[in-house]
């Protein structure tokens, strides 16, 4: 099951107290105080890992708690720590605080370890409070409460292409002929109801990712269909192809507008990223129409493809330019993403 949002609650452990204790030795007739300080509480972490993808793991656990620290003893011992927790989220996660919708992490590398909740500092033990004029202290401190907060996470797919359009527009198809992805095709609307990758070679030492999301409609935004949920999972992509089908009607520039319309009411960041206008379903295309869709890609400053993924006609060097639009334009993302991921690093909280 594909689940791409879930709200969490986590809790660090408290300090333990200090301990409040003297000497109590056979040849020591004025002992002095020995109590011991407490355990430090256990925080929580979470930790980016490529073993998941999606979040279907928190629906079964949704309150997560790190151990609390020991309380001090006698003799000047401390308590043991309590032991930390770390909660495992696919690459790609969005970490926000649930009550300020702050930012907390954007997991966007394998092994990146953010700490969420700090455990509590254990109290200090009445050793630690004998002066000179108050050489037994009858008090001892206690440990201080661990962090608690609720988390809202949502996952974007990390993907370097991003395929949209309004559904059967022939973006599932696209996506098996050019990579293993297997997703599901069938000739009505709505076939695909979670976001597909794969991984496209485009020769022997060079690949990407695309990501294949469910169908888009005219209302999208207001929840029509299966409304723009999905469409998050495209925001990190480097370039989106819209693909529209040159076989459905008369009006494909109509049709590409109406995708175009949802995303700028989506986000600004999906209105301004760079697109390929594709024309879809060639080998069946109503005469007439790869012009019409041509001069719709034109006007509005976009590059022009036209593919038929069943007939393999066009792909290939769809696939290459990609390929190579992909490779000069995703070294500066991540380096923005590296600097992003050092800057979240530091305690925030």
């Amino acid at each position: 099951m594909f689940i791409d949002q879930a709200t969490i609650k986590v809790k660090a452990g408290d300090g333990g107290k200090g301990c409040i204790a003297f000497r109590r030795e056979k040849f020591v007739p004025k002992g002095g105080p020995s109590g011991g300080d407490g355990g430090k509480g256990g925080s929580v972490w979470i930790v980016a890992s490529q073993r998941l993808n999606t979040l279907y793991h928190l629906q079964f656990r949704r309150e997560w708690e790190a151990g609390r620290g020991q309380h001090g003893m006698g003799s000047n011992c401390s308590g043991f720590d309590g032991d930390d927790i770390t909660i495992d989220l696919p690459i790609g996660s969005v970490v926000r605080d649930k009550a300020t919708g702050d930012l907390v992490a954007d997991l966007t590398h394998d092994g990146e370890r953010i700490l969420v909740a700090k455990g509590g500092r254990g109290g200090w033990g009445n050793q630690h409070f004998a002066t000179a004029t108050r050489q037994a202290p009858r008090f001892a401190q206690d440990g201080n409460a661990g962090e608690e907060r609720e988390l809202a996470i949502e996952l974007k797919l990390i993907a370097d292409v991003g395929l949209v359009g309004l559904p059967n527009a022939g973006k599932s198809t696209l996506i098996s002929v050019i990579s293993a992805a297997k997703p599901k095709i069938a000739d009505y609307p709505f076939t695909t109801l979670i976001p597909n990758l794969g991984v496209v070679r485009a020769d022997d030492t060079e690949t990407f990712v695309v990501a294949d999301i469910p169908g888009l409609i005219e209302g999208a935004h207001e929840g029509h269909g299966l409304g723009d949920r999905f469409l998050r999972h495209v925001e990190r992509c480097t370039v989106l192809v819209h693909l529209v089908d040159l076989a459905a009607n008369e009006t494909p520039e109509v049709d590409a507008e109406v995708i175009a319309k949802e995303l700028e009411r989506y986000s600004e960041t999906l209105a301004t990223k760079p697109r390929f206008i594709c024309g879809s379903k060639l080998d069946s295309a109503i005469p007439g129409n790869s012009e019409k869709l041509r001069a719709y890609a034109a006007k509005n400053g976009y590059d022009y493809y036209e593919i038929s993924a069943v007939a393999g006609e066009g792909v290939r060097d769809l696939v290459r330019v990609l390929a190579r639009f992909v490779r000069e334009n995703r070294a500066e993302p991540e380096r923005h993403e590296a600097e992003e991921a050092r800057i979240l690093q530091r305690p925030a909280i």
